[in-house]
């Protein structure tokens, strides 16, 4: 089916949740569509559980890179433009699909089993970017060692030239401000969670957006595996420190299975869902464990799931008592005690 349409991209609204989607940049143009920006540049019936596949074709003048979140299929000159050619074959969910323009270098990072590349302002510091975006790759290939293959061809980083709040992770691309190229946990823990997306959310993801936790609970646990990787930290000592840190803040309005549109980008949702994946690493152990996820991913590739069928997944794996482990953390208020790895 084709339609035709015609209009002025810009944000759109919803009642508490704020703006979304096509936004001007000071010099370009950036599209943020989780969770309901996607409608802002193209018609679509934006539910996440309704994924296709895109052909996108986008003309911007001479100087500007445009990246999309699909493979690059060529250029073309017409007139006063260049027009950029897309395809994303792998299907995607609208809210994934994003258009990034800039004027961008691009830098080739490698080291991955698959293309890995940040595009960049050209004034930013090579140093500075090396020393930040340049781990990409050891990250990439250390999550498909634990998780299974990346489930797309390539991977991109955009680094806009103003500075944004947070990054956001699209499907094979992740956009971040320039206030992020820094060499400090608090950015590398963030470009570590928007490639971990890849796996848990974009090419698995949630039916319904009151199951978030399966995108940022697992996104924030593979934060504290880099950690370990890395040296920054253990991953116990993250459980220890976020527990903690959760312990002294309220328990009651927050149901970590269906948050309401409210609270689903709390960051409690993102800890409380991290604790409770470590939950069931301890309980079952690292064998187990890292068995039952890469079968998820894997069951799942492409495809839309619920907490649901998330505990079906756990429960034929792991056992029945596996799956009630963690229906506390995930259907309960009150925050179940620090889990532990079982010789502690």
């Amino acid at each position: 089916m084709r339609v035709k349409y015609s209009g002025t991209p810009r944000p759109v609204r919803s009642r508490g949740l704020g703006s979304a989607g096509w936004e001007e940049l000071e010099d370009g143009v950036i599209v943020a569509a989780q969770p309901h920006g996607a409608p802002s540049w193209f018609p679509c019936n934006d539910r996440p559980d309704n994924k296709a596949t895109y052909s996108i074709a986008l003309a911007a003048p001479p100087g500007y890179t445009v990246a999309v979140s699909g493979e690059l299929q060529g250029t073309q000159r017409t007139g006063n433009a260049l027009i950029w050619s897309y395809e994303q074959t792998v299907p995607m969910a609208t809210y994934l699909a994003t258009v990034q323009i800039g004027r961008y270098r691009e830098v080739e990072h490698t080291g991955a089993p698959v293309p890995v590349r940040t595009f960049a302002p050209p004034a930013l510091d090579e140093a500075a970017l090396a020393d930040s975006f340049g781990h990409q790759p050891q990250m990439l290939t250390f999550f498909a060692e634990l998780f299974g293959p990346y489930p797309f061809a390539s991977y991109t980083a955009v680094i806009t030239e103003d500075e944004l709040e947070i990054p956001l992770e699209s499907q094979g691309l992740s956009t971040f401000g320039s206030n992020f190229v820094d060499t400090d946990w608090e950015s590398m823990r963030l470009i570590a969670h928007e490639l971990s997306h890849q796996w848990f959310g974009n090419s698995v993801t949630l039916a319904r957006w009151q199951d978030i936790w399966l995108h940022e609970g697992f996104a924030c646990y593979c934060e504290w595996l880099w950690a370990e990787e890395s040296g920054v930290s253990s991953v116990q000592a993250e459980v220890d420190k976020h527990h903690a840190l959760l312990v002294g803040l309220p328990q009651d309005d927050l149901v970590l299975a269906h948050p309401g549109q409210a609270l689903m980008f709390d960051d409690r949702v993102y800890k409380r869902g991290a604790l409770t994946v470590h939950a069931l690493r301890t309980h079952v152990g690292d064998e187990v464990f890292f068995e039952i996820v890469r079968g998820w991913l894997a069951e799942h590739r492409s495809g839309t799931v619920t907490t649901e069928i998330f505990l079906e997944h756990v429960g034929n794996e792991a056992g029945e008592a596996a799956a009630a482990l963690l229906a506390p953390w995930l259907f309960e208020t009150a925050l179940p005690p620090c889990p532990m790895p079982a010789s502690a």
